[in-house]
């Protein structure tokens, strides 16, 4: 099957073999200290035939991490860890981002050294509980971000940012989808800030967005800095108002600065009239992870024939099948992705890459 799917693309200055992406996954799959193990560098290294791998959230400081056995980029055994898995994609001619991704409210003081607790835009406790080891726990109330706190947030992203690249990581994705720290600055239920950084209005909410992409811009190039969106996702207990005025104008803010790639995940069929609009504004290279029924396969490849995107992100099929790319090709046939082995250090199904083969 010929399609754009197989074709290179230029990636702000690196050449992407394919136009498939492997969708950023949390695996939960971290050593002690928020380290990377070897098994996280045998994972993507056999998905090394993405076009781009986009990994795991990676939490930018200790206060960001969210959930158990997740990796961080604050510190300078996780840059050693992480050193291993790049080396272990490039190796494989593969070309790996690393998501930067604050959890924010979305975590638990269990899962933080002594006396620390989750933080957010503003003091709002979300709906839902928590996975955080022994088992669901309830959501607490997060600490409120001081103004100061903020600015040495935005800065967290761009030391992490610094680290991802020490690690050899090909650039970062900022994670500003998905209910956490930058989405909660974006939602109207998370953020009930009056100051410049709320307010009630859209150019104070985008405001955190905007900074942390133009902080780690600064810091390690546009042409190495990403990030995700997912206008209108109700996930983690999110309420966005004025959607549409809200992902135009941080959309607006962000494309003059030539990033990397603006990566879009349809959350629902809600708000997708929205995708095709913030694709014309942006201009670069966008990643479309699309709303499908069911895990996204071949059949989404005509989006890209169409133009909708410039790659397409695939996610519970990838874990499934770690080379994807020459399954798409062939439309199938695929390993059922099976949700109970989706995370932690035994699942083992999705990490035997021979066996998966047979």
């Amino acid at each position: 099957m010929t399609t754009t799917a197989f074709t290179p693309h230029d990636l702000a200055g690196t050449t992407l073999a394919n136009r498939i992406a492997l969708a950023p996954m949390t695996r939960s799959r971290a050593g002690a200290g928020g380290v990377p193990t070897e098994l996280v560098a045998e994972y993507y290294a056999q998905r090394a035939s993405a076009g781009l791998i986009v990994t795991e959230g990676v939490q930018p400081s200790v206060v960001g991490q969210g959930y158990p056995f997740t990796p961080g980029l604050h510190s300078q055994e996780q840059v050693a860890g992480w050193r291993k898995v790049t080396d272990a994609v490039h190796a494989e001619g593969g070309v790996i981002f690393a998501q930067l991704m604050h959890g924010g409210r979305i975590g638990h003081p269990s899962l933080l050294p002594d006396g620390l607790t989750p933080v957010a835009p503003s003091p709002v406790t979300p709906a839902g509980k928590l996975f955080a080891g022994e088992g669901l726990v309830e959501f607490g109330e997060p600490k409120e971000l001081t103004a100061d706190e903020i600015r040495e947030t935005v800065q967290d992203f761009a030391r992490a940012a610094r680290n991802a690249v020490d690690a050899g990581f090909d650039g970062v994705e900022l994670h500003g989808a998905n209910g956490y720290l930058i989405h909660q600055f974006l939602s109207a239920n998370a953020n009930l800030r009056t100051d410049e950084w709320g307010g009630g209005s859209v150019q104070n909410r985008i405001r955190f967005a905007v900074e942390a992409v133009r902080a780690v811009a600064a810091e390690i190039g546009a042409s190495r800095t990403a990030i995700r969106l997912s206008p209108g996702n109700p996930y983690n207990d999110i309420t966005e108002t004025d959607v549409e005025a809200t992902y135009e104008a941080l959309v607006d803010a962000i494309s003059p600065l030539g990033l990397a790639y603006l990566h879009v995940t349809e959350a629902t069929d809600a708000f997708r009239a929205l995708t095709p609009v913030l694709r014309a504004k942006f201009g670069g290279t966008f990643v479309l992870n699309p709303n499908t029924e069911g895990p996204t396969d071949h059949r989404a490849l005509p989006l890209l024939d169409e133009g909708a995107a410039d790659l397409l992100a695939f996610g519970a099929l990838f874990l499934a099948n770690p080379d994807l790319p020459a399954r798409l090709a062939t439309e199938g046939p695929y390993n059922a992705p099976d949700p109970a082995t989706f995370f932690g250090g035994d699942a083992k199904g999705f990490t035997d890459y021979p066996a998966l083969n047979k």
